[in-house]
């Protein structure tokens, strides 16, 4: 079997951790310590974060969709995929190295995403992006870290905090979707979203297809 080759590592802003960009052949790992946090062979969560907040605004037909986490763009490519071509996508990335990655060594997986027009990457903490807008998207889309709870940075406990989801319920037009990945369910998440005012579905998605291990994806809809 190829062995593991360290491409690059980078310092997360507000943490003392950091992460590592890893490659065994065509395959990529993006590591934090004993953590994988995300594979190129492991994908289908990622796009499913997408394609079923389509689902949930699929008769608007253009689109403000807020991205949080650029990863290895799994999301983004299913988003532009799935959503129309007057759709404008924000991405909002915290690491630098991370958007360097998808532009370098990454640049095979993210093929023509990164230049299509609806695209605009931020370099900022994707809550900056949510409190400076009122009723402004139709879909926020996190996939930040493995779960509510921080790892990769603790700071991102904010995301998921009553005041942190109250903040996604205000920027959210009416009838949008916020939408969470996980690696694990969290039953105590699903009713701080509700009590935020959240019509919540909890749903679960594999890895990879039918295979892989089982993810959590929260759809929560600002009500009417």
């Amino acid at each position: 079997m190829l062995p593991w080759i360290l491409i690059d590592t980078a310092k997360i802003p507000g943490s003392s951790e950091e992460l590592r960009l890893k490659r065994r052949g065509s395959e990529f790992s993006i590591m934090l310590g004993s953590n994988e946090l995300m594979n190129s062979r492991l994908s289908g969560s990622e796009q499913a974060l997408a394609t079923l907040s389509h689902e949930k605004i699929h008769n608007r037909t253009a689109p403000r969709i807020l991205i949080g986490g650029l990863g290895m763009g799994f999301t983004l490519r299913a988003a532009l995929a799935a959503f129309g071509q007057a759709a404008q996508i924000s991405v909002a990335e915290l690491v630098p190295a991370v958007v360097a990655w998808a532009k370098g060594p990454m640049a095979e997986l993210y093929g023509t995403s990164l230049a299509d027009p609806r695209v605009s990457i931020v370099e900022d903490d994707v809550g900056t992006a949510i409190r400076s807008v009122r009723n402004g998207y139709d879909a926020i889309l996190l996939d930040v870290d493995n779960g509510p709870d921080g790892l990769s940075r603790p700071a991102n406990d904010s995301l998921y905090s009553r005041k942190g989801l109250a903040d996604a319920f205000g920027a959210l037009t009416t009838g949008g979707v916020l939408s969470i990945w996980s690696s694990h369910p969290a039953p105590h998440f699903t009713r701080r979203l509700q009590q935020a005012g959240f019509a919540v579905e909890e749903k679960p998605v594999r890895a990879h297809g039918k295979s892989g291990a089982r993810h959590m994806i929260w759809l929560a809809i600002r009500p009417d």
